[in-house]
This record gives C-alpha cells, sequence and structure tokens, in this order.
C-alpha cells in the first residue's frame, strides 16, 4: 500500500480556533466537549474553520471462512442478501446516510456468493477467508491488496468531495474475526471480550469462544505486527476499513469511528502508522462487550452511547450531526465584540 506519510496535526491552527471560541458569545467552556472537538478538527483539517459535509459513507462487504464452525446465528448466505439490501436502500445505514447527506458507497472485497447490481463496486479478493481455525485466513498478497482495495476506494469519495469518512462493514462471522483479533492485540480473557453477536445463544458463544481459543493457538499471530494479524485472523472488510482510514488521515480528513469491529480494524491501522489516530473520533459506545477494551486501546472516547450493535457504520453516522454541529459552532456564532455583548469582567 501507498506508504504517504501522514500529517501531523495541526496545534497553531488548533490555538487559533481555541481562541475563537473564547470569543463567542457564551461563557468559556460552556458548551463542553462540543469545543474541545471543534478544535480536535481543526488541527485535523488545518482549517481554522473546519468543514465536514458533506459526509462519506463507505462500506465494505465479505464473507468469513471460520462461519464453518457454526460461530454464528445466522447462515453466511445473509452477507450477499444484505448487500442487496444496502443496493436496494433499505439497511439502517442507507437510511442514516440520506438524512445527514452522505456519498454511500458499496464495495464487495469477498462475499461468497456473486453479487450483481449497477451501484456495486466490485472488488472481489476472493469467495469469502479461509477458515482461520485450520488455515491462514488470508494470504499476505490478499491483506495487501485488501488494504490497498479500502485505501482506493476512500481516496475516490475524497475526490468527489467528502469532507468526513465514515467506514462500515458487513459480514456475517467478523464479530468472530474481530474478537480473535483484539484478544491477541490487548492479551485480555476472551470472555470480556465477545459477545452475541448477531444474537448467539450462551451455548453458541461458548463454541465461539472455544473456537477462538483455538485458532489463536493454531495461528501463533504476532501482536506486534497488524499484517501478520489481519493475514492469519482477519477478514477482507476489516482489512478494507483499515485502508481507507489510513487514506482519510493521508488526506486529513476526519474519521468517525463506528462499533466493535470498525474499532478493532482503527487499531490496525493505527498499528500500522501510530499517527492514523489522530484522525479519528469515536462515534459510539457498541453492546458488544469488547467494545469498551477496543476503545481503551485506541485511547478514544465514544460521543454516543445508544445500546446500539448493529454495525454497518450506523453508530458513527448518527454521531456526525453532532461533529458538524462543533463546526457550525466555531464558524456561525458570533463574538461578543460582533454582536455588542459586554464580555465577562
Amino acid at each position: 500500500m501507498n506508504q504517504v506519510e501522514i500529517p501531523l496535526l495541526d496545534k497553531d491552527i488548533g490555538k487559533e480556533a481555541k481562541a475563537h471560541i473564547d470569543s463567542l458569545t457564551k461563557p468559556i467552556g460552556s458548551l463542553g466537549r462540543l469545543e474541545s472537538l471543534a478544535v480536535e478538527l481543526a488541527e485535523m483539517t488545518g482549517q481554522k474553520f473546519p468543514v465536514v459535509s458533506p459526509p462519506a459513507a463507505l462500506l465494505f462487504a465479505s464473507d468469513h471462512g471460520v462461519t464453518d464452525e457454526g460461530v454464528s446465528a445466522y447462515p453466511k448466505e445473509v452477507t450477499a442478501q444484505m448487500v442487496l439490501n444496502f443496493l436496494s436502500g433499505g439497511a439502517a445505514m442507507n437510511v442514516f446516510s440520506r438524512q445527514i447527506g452522505a456519498q454511500f458507497s458499496i464495495v464487495d472485497v469477498g462475499v461468497a456468493e456473486t453479487v450483481t447490481h449497477e451501484n456495486l463496486v466490485s472488488r472481489k479478493i476472493r469467495r469469502g477467508t479461509r477458515n482461520f481455525v485450520i488455515e491462514d485466513a488470508m494470504t499476505e498478497a490478499e491483506t495487501y491488496e485488501a488494504l490497498n482495495i479500502g485505501s482506493e476506494e476512500a481516496q475516490t469519495l475524497i475526490k468527489k468531495g467528502a469532507k468526513c469518512l465514515i467506514v462500515g462493514e458487513m459480514g456475517i462471522g467478523n464479530t468472530t474475526s474481530s474478537s480473535a483479533l483484539l484478544a491477541v492485540i490487548t492479551e485480555k480473557n476472551l470472555a470480556e471480550l465477545i459477545g452475541p453477536g448477531t444474537g448467539l445463544t450462551t451455548e453458541q458463544m461458548k463454541v465461539k469462544k472455544s473456537v477462538i481459543e483455538r485458532a489463536i493457538e493454531e495461528r501463533k499471530p504476532n501482536k506486534n505486527d497488524p499484517i501478520d494479524l489481519l493475514k492469519k485472523l482477519g477478514g477482507y472488510e476489516i482489512a478494507a476499513m483499515a485502508g481507507a482510514m489510513l487514506a482519510a488521515a493521508r488526506n486529513r480528513i476526519p474519521i468517525i469511528v463506528d462499533g466493535f469491529i470498525c474499532t478493532v480494524s482503527a487499531i490496525i491501522a493505527t498499528a500500522i502508522n501510530e499517527c492514523a489516530s489522530d484522525y479519528m473520533l469515536a462515534g459510539h459506545y457498541s453492546a458488544e462487550p469488547g467494545h469498551q477494551a477496543a476503545l481503551e486501546k485506541l485511547g478514544k472516547t465514544p460521543l454516543l452511547n445508544l445500546h446500539m450493535r448493529l454495525g454497518e457504520g450506523t453508530g458513527a453516522a448518527l454521531a456526525f450531526p453532532i461533529v458538524e454541529a462543533a463546526t457550525k459552532m466555531l464558524s456561525d456564532m458570533a463574538t461578543f465584540s460582533e454582536a455588542g455583548v459586554s464580555e465577562k469582567e
């Protein structure tokens, strides 16, 4: 993948934005996190008055060979069926993308079935990853290909004018892959990290835990090597999301990180280039148990907590209006001098 460096945050612009915020017609600090969020966005974009609209929603879809082990409540055919639902505009992420006026793109990087539609971006690497209990999920070449596809598709949306990136995913079995990756990265007890995913029973969750433990023992991934982690335990869509986030960071485009799977992907992106996380905002707390550990590893505090666990980028899309509100506060509010309001003595 393209090794262009990610620029450092523009702290000087951040100071200018902070000074301007403190001159607005309100008590200093009274808009709380919205004020610090505006400064972060200024530092990310290098603009005293950052613009985050229009946003882009970029979704990647892929199947996972580990579903052969019975780790999901849904059959893998649902991945292709949901891709068609996205393409017809009927999924939750379609609804929220329309609400915020986002460019919307869905990319097939590894769906097991053949999906054809005029609006589908077809970049299929393989018909699903391999079963990582038996063999590595991907080859090294496939891992880099997925990263590059993510980067290229993000770059396409940025060239079309996207000012903020939301990445999402669809892939039956991807909470198993994400839980395995996070268990290796954090060295936390698996019981603290795995959840019901798409609706597993207690018995099915025991199977999921056992499968992940076997996979980690068999694959022996290197926790300090993000490529090795992706290759052995990842998914094409997880790698593609990481590539997309790296591309956004290289272009000073703020990234709103979604839930559990997306946050694990964000950790991988940050392991590839530590500056990537400077351009990330956490959208929401997922109800998936492992998300708290993932957020702690990424070092982010989410904007929302709506007890959601759908994925797709939905939590990030719902957080976008708050992100945009921070920029509007900065650009549209009057200062004390402009409004003729006396300041505190």
